[in-house]
């Protein structure tokens, strides 16, 4: 803490001694006309001799990040936003007095240079400054060494310097952006339009999970941040707005771990005349084109792991699955009494008194979701824990819904949609009746919904992707917060 406090100390003393030479330490008055990529992309491949024929002058800013000073020359790496280059500086091109102020720019210093490139002896392209200017001064030295792996909470809390830092971290967030870019053009070119749906809702519904609450003090009323925008979508689709997407945030007041951030992004889709299998298909589509755009390949590494995306991907039931990978008996998924106890065996406790959906989801997520690495669309999922989906016309206990796995997490979630109202509300009843059971997360009634139903809402399907762990499977990440720009934290001080 004394070093620390010590190099503030001296980059305060020399922040007021350039104050008193009337150096100006933040302007805003420079024109920068190319970027490290723009010379880099150019003018890499030319020999010296060629170089020496450019006449052009080029104008840059960025952040040095470490500087070489040799008397009379010195060398910085300046960074921006699409890399960095090597920056020449002589005493002799720039004059004594803009020399000896550059001497006392520190690294993490932002400065314009403008210049020309040439190579060095080493062979290294690198701008030859006729100018340097200071434009922003740091108060804080950069950390020396910056290893993301040996302080993870620093780099979640002070994003800007893993940012700085760390280049890797720059290419996640550039890829995410593209992801989604490359979502939006996939969505567009099905005749799906995007809207946006309001992220206040006076009941929390769309989805089962425990809401953020708020209150509006004009209208006195309480307001819950959106669990999912699905009733929304839906009235938009019984509107005549057969196709509709929407790319947003949801709020789910629930834990924080590797793969759940209260906070986080979705893709939400409805299709009218469309069912789950129709949705299995075009989320498949989906993946493949943009691991295709983002790897050229449907084979890619994610944590050590080869992902497999050649079509087509393995469907299996829920209750197949758990047969499969937990050695269930079939006879033991048909009963509540039996079903709990093979789930104690397994040492999932305290399902006494549950339905049978909810303790067949309970096995099926203690021991099949994890297995589940190459892409797998699981389906037949119990009416329980579906309030919104239609019933299979099989078997009325189990719902027409797939969730999509990969690398053992959940990252789709869709199903053929419940328009009748009678049915709908009889499901909502069912959830009120989970809720005065204790359940906080089951869903709500909501009577508005069930009027737009009313007006009749023609077959369809829907659909939510989870932003947020397809990126991180597309870019190697290991846990959500590295995906998410400002992940939610604990807060520094607060006693743990």
């Amino acid at each position: 803490m004394g070093d620390k406090g010590e190099l503030l100390r001296v980059k305060r003393e020399k922040i007021e001694n350039l104050k008193k030479d009337n150096v100006e330490l933040y302007p805003n008055d420079v024109n920068v006309t190319a970027t490290s990529a723009d010379i880099v992309n150019h003018y890499a491949g030319l020999d010296g001799d060629s170089l020496h024929q450019i006449t052009e002058f080029f104008q840059l800013a960025g952040r040095i990040m470490a500087r070489r000073v040799f008397g009379k020359a010195a060398f910085i790496n300046l960074k921006d936003r699409k890399g960095s280059i090597q920056v020449y500086l002589r005493r002799e091109t720039l004059g004594e007095k803009t020399y000896n102020l550059f001497k006392k720019f520190d690294i993490g210093d932002i400065v314009f240079v403008s210049g020309k490139p040439f190579k060095t002896n080493t062979g290294e392209l690198t701008i030859e400054a006729d100018c340097i200017r200071l434009l922003s001064k740091t108060v804080r030295p950069l950390p020396e060494k910056w290893h993301g792996l040996t302080d993870v909470e620093a780099r979640y809390r002070q994003r800007y310097l893993d940012l700085i830092m760390n280049p890797d971290v720059k290419d996640t967030f550039y890829k995410r952006s593209k992801i989604i870019s490359l979502i939006r053009q996939f969505m567009e070119s099905r005749d799906f339009l995007e809207v946006e749906t309001p992220m206040m809702h006076p009941i929390a519904g769309g989805a089962t999970a425990r809401p953020f609450k708020t209150h509006h003090n004009t209208l006195d009323m309480d307001l819950y941040l959106r669990i999912a925008p699905e009733l929304y979508l839906k009235r938009l689709v019984i509107g005549g707005l057969d196709r509709v997407f929407e790319i947003n945030r949801n709020f789910r007041n629930e834990g924080i771990s590797i793969s759940h951030n209260p906070e986080f992004t979705m893709m939400e889709f409805y299709q009218a005349y469309a069912t789950y299998e129709d949705l299995m298909k075009l989320t498949e589509d989906l993946i493949i084109s943009i691991a295709r755009e983002l790897f050229g390949s449907l084979s890619f590494m994610y944590q050590g792991t080869e992902i497999d995306l050649h079509p087509p991907w393995r469907t299996i039931t829920v209750k197949e699955a758990i047969i499969e990978y937990a050695g269930c008996a079939p006879s033991i998924l048909e009963d509540a009494d039996s079903a709990c106890k093979f789930a104690k065996s397994l040492g999932v406790d305290d399902l006494e008194g549950e339905s049978l959906g909810k303790i067949v989801m309970a096995i099926f997520e203690y021991a099949v979701e994890e297995k589940l690495v190459q892409p797998t669309f699981v389906t037949q999922y119990p009416i329980e824990v579906s309030p919104l989906s239609r019933r299979n016309p099989v078997d009325e206990n189990y719902t027409d819904r797939f969730e999509l796995y990969i690398y053992g997490r959940e990252i789709a979630n869709a199903f053929s949609e419940l328009n009748d109202p009678e049915d709908q509300r009889n499901r909502f009843l069912m959830q009120l009746t989970q809720r005065d059971e204790g359940d906080d997360e089951a869903h709500e009634m909501d009577e508005d919904y069930i009027t737009a139903l009313e007006y009749a809402m023609p077959p369809a399907a829907g659909e939510g992707i989870g932003i947020d762990r397809l990126v991180m499977l597309f870019t190697d990440s290991p846990s959500i917060r590295d995906v998410i720009l400002f992940p939610h934290m604990r807060s520094k001080f607060q006693r743990s």
